[in-house]
């Protein structure tokens, strides 16, 4: 197998149009005014890419956009150092999401645009970026078809793989997902995906159904509470360093890129969880899912601040 990547992620991208700065969110006809407004790149595909790449990973992306953002995008992503060849054209417009966030969460209004197609090109066109990769990343609600034919041939090949579902109620509530849940080495869902998984938010309640399972690396994102995750049965907690938060968009997609970088790096458990945690939280600094993550040397630097004691 040849190598020329170290991360593909494939699944949904997005043209962002981020508001934020609100104190709260509006009560049903109020009207709420900001400055800050941002037009990027979205998506937990584009997130987590981007955050790798500023990580210093040699990042490539599989998915969709439409032709008319073409340009766009390809500069965006060469800023970013992630290659764009594995982006396609599709029938139709880029997926569109408008988001309003709080310093405390967010919510969204999503088109979804060509983005209906990314799972067959991830086991057809796509296919040959992510066999180029040691890690692959799942950045969507990965359909069984697709996973039936792309997790086996992936795993033959030695190539990890981590999935990021995002908030899929009907995704997450299929006993169809059963097989693709446990058949990814690392499931990354936040709270609420946990919920809709097991119904419970308790933390223990989660990795006693996970292990049930046989989910292999079960990960839990807590949100300002950090991440949890399981480890020769034993629940490691790690929380964030503390940051002025502005927008929580895509701080989950950050945490999985720091969480990769990583895992790349074989590091344990919990300094995977602690780079996540860096990542995700810095994240939140700026608007936007991109403007705040944070370079190598700036994760070190917070990383040497905030958990220093446990090496």
């Amino acid at each position: 197998m040849t190598v020329r990547l170290d991360v593909a992620v494939v699944g949904e991208i997005y043209v962002d149009h981020i508001f934020s700065g609100f104190p709260a969110w509006p009560l049903p006809g109020e009207e709420v005014t900001t400055e800050a407004y941002t037009r990027e790149m979205g998506g937990g595909t584009i997130a987590t890419a981007c955050g790798l790449a500023r990580l210093g990973r040699k990042v490539g992306v599989v998915g969709l956009i439409g032709a008319d953002d073409r340009a766009w995008f390809e500069q965006r992503l060469a800023g970013y150092g992630v290659a764009f060849d594995g982006i396609r054209i599709g029938q139709g417009f880029t997926g569109t999401t408008i988001s309003i966030s709080t310093p405390h969460d967010r919510s969204f209004f999503t088109h979804i645009g060509v983005n209906t197609a990314v799972g067959a090109l991830a086991m057809g066109d796509g296919l040959a970026t992510l066999c180029a990769a040691a890690h692959v990343h799942f950045a969507m609600p990965l359909p069984p078809e697709v996973a039936q034919v792309v997790l086996p041939l992936l795993a033959a090949r030695g190539i990890t793989t981590s999935l990021d579902m995002g908030y899929q109620p009907e995704w997450l509530a299929s006993p169809a997902n059963r097989a693709t849940i446990t058949g990814v080495d690392y499931l990354m869902p936040n709270e609420k995906e946990a919920e809709l998984l097991f119904g419970s938010t308790d933390v223990g309640t989660y990795f006693d159904h996970a292990a049930r399972i046989g989910i292999r690396n079960p990960v839990l994102k807590l949100g300002a509470r950090g991440a949890a995750a399981l480890d020769n049965g034993e629940i490691i907690h790690v929380r964030p360093p503390v940051v002025q938060a502005v927008d929580a968009t895509g701080a989950g997609d950050a945490f999985d890129a720091g969480f990769i970088d990583a895992l790349l790096d074989a590091a344990p458990l919990r300094r995977r969880l602690e780079r996540g945690c860096i990542t995700g939280a810095l994240s939140t600094r700026k608007p936007g899912a991109l403007g705040g993550i944070p370079d190598a040397q700036e994760l070190w630097t917070v990383h040497d601040r905030n958990y220093a004691l446990h090496d």
